[in-house]
């Protein structure tokens, strides 16, 4: 992988409260490697200068924050990343009976309440005006994945182990929550009780999206805090999802970390290891969700009729007033054509190659490695991957 570490402003660590940022550099022993010196050092002083505001939005709205009820049952989009689940969650946001966390309340969620105007406009112009993997835009009152936030504001995030590469696999823990102690547990509900009552604080009470593949096997804990949560689950041709999940890893970990990554062969076993593991997790607990509170969708059915799939999710959860937003909905899927989507070709040893990877999920949804439309995607060439 190829870094430049002075490019400093994408990590997520400068958002971080600086107690946790504390936190993760004490959880990864202080060691940060040469690539990763100018990304520290700025993520230690932007969390420096933004802990008064922190300060004061804690103090200020813990009684308000503690007080806020989630009176209405959240609708968690699951799936695994580069699986569709932020172009669905697009969609979905269109619904202005929803609310979401957007990428401001994602990136600084210790101050969003009080300190909006005079922060929000420094985030803003430190985003790109797309995502790095692919041409998605990217904007600081988008919805964003709570993910995001949850790193920020505790140890025990998904993308931590982007920041701190060589502790990967631990951090991969607190994905399906396994090997995980009850107290760690217990702190990450809370934490993420938490930030969900303040996104609902400050949108007024309303309904809960929330897009996460990182909840994808927590469904238990989920339904643990939220017993009549929603859940959509968009799944895709893991063919694709392999690919496209692998160069995500290799583009965007370069923008994230502070220690040299392991080698591309380490980091696609990693990557095979967790989706695997994602999976199996939540074939076993979707039994949990009380019937007729999930549903489950195709990216490729998705991509190829959007307002027919959403309908669909609205009538399976039993969501009122599609016909309202369908002027909407067809508004914004008009202007997303403007995206032209790539193919894949895939050859025969690479095909061999990831069914060897991937075959529990490839067999249960049936698919093949023909080529097919994937959003945002580049062509893979016929040879094994690094």
């Amino acid at each position: 992988m190829k870094i430049n570490p002075f490019e400093v402003t994408f990590t997520p660590l400068a958002g971080s409260t600086f107690t946790n940022l504390l936190r993760l550099l004490a959880q990864n022993r202080f060691r940060i490697g040469l690539v990763g010196l100018p990304r520290i050092a700025y993520s230690v002083l932007m969390s420096l200068l933004l802990s008064p505001f922190n300060a004061y939005e804690t103090i200020r709205f813990r009684r308000e924050i503690e007080a806020t009820r989630i009176e209405k049952p959240p609708l968690f989009i699951i799936g695994h990343w580069r699986s569709g689940t932020t172009y669905l969650h697009n969609l979905l946001s269109q619904d202005p009976r929803f609310c979401y966390p957007t990428t401001f309340q994602t990136v600084t969620p210790g101050l969003f309440l009080r300190f909006e105007k005079l922060i929000k406009p420094l985030v803003a112009a430190s985003l790109p005006p797309t995502r790095p993997e692919d041409n998605v835009p990217l904007g600081a009152d988008l919805p964003q994945e709570e993910e995001y936030a949850m790193g920020n504001l505790s140890p025990y995030s998904f993308y931590n182990g982007w920041c701190f590469p060589r502790n990967m696999r631990f951090y991969h823990r607190f994905v399906c929550m396994e090997e995980v102690s009850p107290r760690r547990i217990e702190e990450w509900k809370r934490t993420y009780r938490y930030f969900l009552k303040k996104v609902t604080l400050a949108c007024g009470g309303k309904r809960l999206l929330v897009k996460n593949p990182a909840n994808t096997p927590r469904i238990k804990h989920l339904l643990e805090m939220f017993p009549d949560a929603n859940f959509v689950h968009i799944y895709r041709n893991p063919y694709h999802t392999f690919l496209s999940m692998k160069r995500n890893i290799e583009m965007e970990m370069t923008l994230y970390c502070v220690q040299r990554p392991y080698s591309q062969r380490v980091n696609e076993q990693l990557m095979v290891r967790l989706y695997n593991h994602m999976f199996d997790i939540f074939f076993r607990d979707r039994e949990l969700i009380p019937r007729g509170n999930l549903v489950e969708v195709s990216y490729e059915d998705l991509v190829a009729n959007p307002l027919l799939v959403v309908r669909h999710i609205y009538e399976a959860l039993n969501l009122p007033g599609f016909h309202q937003v369908e002027p909407v909905l067809q508004q914004f899927v008009r202007a997303q054509s403007s995206v032209k989507p790539h193919r894949y070709v895939i050859g025969e040893r690479l095909q061999a190659h990831i069914y060897s990877q991937l075959h529990s999920t490839i067999d249960r949804w049936g698919y093949s490695a023909k080529a097919e439309d994937a959003e945002n995607d580049v062509v893979a060439r016929n040879t094994l991957p690094g």
